[in-house]
């Protein structure tokens, strides 16, 4: 019977020493899984913080980036702007030194066609002093002068046109070179009297420096009728009645050109040519090309 009983025992207390490590190890091994959560919510945490850090200074180089280029597009802007405006008033010092030029050249062949002397008939030449070379006859009271009268003014009309076309209103009794949207040069004209005056689209086929002057048939016959006789042909010069400078209109037998008589700019006195001061177009025969488009309205 105690053998019986030792013997349960031995068997109770070897059921529990062989329960023991078990009861042992199952904490530990929970130990162990809890501190590998952390472990990865630590490296987890980390690898968020330097994806937001790498973001962040992605997002922060694109801003400087954008930056820089704005910056870059403002001074490339700028000192296109600034290019421009040193054209223009190249352009614009260009034109004024090329007008003052042609008025030289303007002055001085009015000084060419004007008489040697201010007498009137043969005895008031006969009674009359001489008058010194270096002194030019009075004007007449009235008489006009070849002056220019180009001026560059903003024009709302100037977008229908391409630059370098020129426009000519016979009411107003202008011709304005377009030089830009919105831009344009006036100058001042005489056109074509009642019952020559003439509307329509043309170009610029040919120009010519102080021209020779053809007369039309019909126009010499038509003088002729009042008694006038014309030249079939006159060189050019100081007293033909083309001026210095004429551009010839293609299809037409019109022409844009200067004048002997600048009394008449700013009326309707021609037989349908456009007069100009001879200042204004020595100017235009420099700035206007073969080709460039002529619109004509009444």
């Amino acid at each position: 019977m105690i053998s019986l009983v030792s013997a349960m025992r031995k068997a109770v207390l070897a059921l529990m020493l062989a329960s023991l490590p078990v009861a042992v190890m199952v904490p530990a091994c929970a130990a162990t899984a809890t501190a590998e959560q952390q472990q990865e919510q630590v490296l987890l945490k980390k690898k968020k913080a330097a994806e937001a850090k790498k973001a962040a200074e992605a997002k922060k180089a694109a801003e400087a980036k954008k930056a820089a280029e704005a910056k870059k597009a403002a001074e490339a802007k700028k000192a296109a702007e600034a290019k421009k405006a040193a054209q223009a008033k190249k352009r614009a010092d260009a034109r004024k030194a090329a007008a003052a030029r042609k008025l030289a050249e303007a002055r001085k062949a009015e000084a060419r066609q004007q008489p040697a002397t201010t007498c009137r008939g043969f005895f008031g030449c006969l009674l009359s002093s001489k008058p010194r070379a270096s002194v030019r006859r009075a004007s007449a009271v009235g008489e006009a002068r070849d002056v220019p009268t180009g001026e560059d003014i903003s024009w709302a009309k100037a977008g229908q046109y391409a630059p370098g076309s020129l426009v000519i209103s016979t009411p107003e009794r202008a011709l304005y070179l377009v030089t830009g949207p919105g831009e344009a040069r006036r100058y001042r004209v005489g056109v074509g009297r009642e019952g020559f005056q003439w509307s329509g689209t043309s170009s610029i086929v040919s120009k010519a420096e102080w021209p020779t002057w053809r007369p039309p048939e019909q126009m010499i016959r038509r003088e002729a009728a009042k008694g006038h006789h014309l030249p079939s042909v006159m060189a050019g010069g100081p007293e033909n009645p083309l001026g210095a400078r004429a551009l010839y209109i293609g299809g037409k037998i019109y022409r844009i050109h200067g004048t002997n008589a600048p009394g008449s700019i700013g009326g309707a006195v021609s037989s349908g040519c456009i007069r100009m001061m001879n200042a204004d177009v020595i100017e235009l025969y420099e700035r206007v090309e073969i080709g460039a488009k002529v619109y004509v309205y009444q």
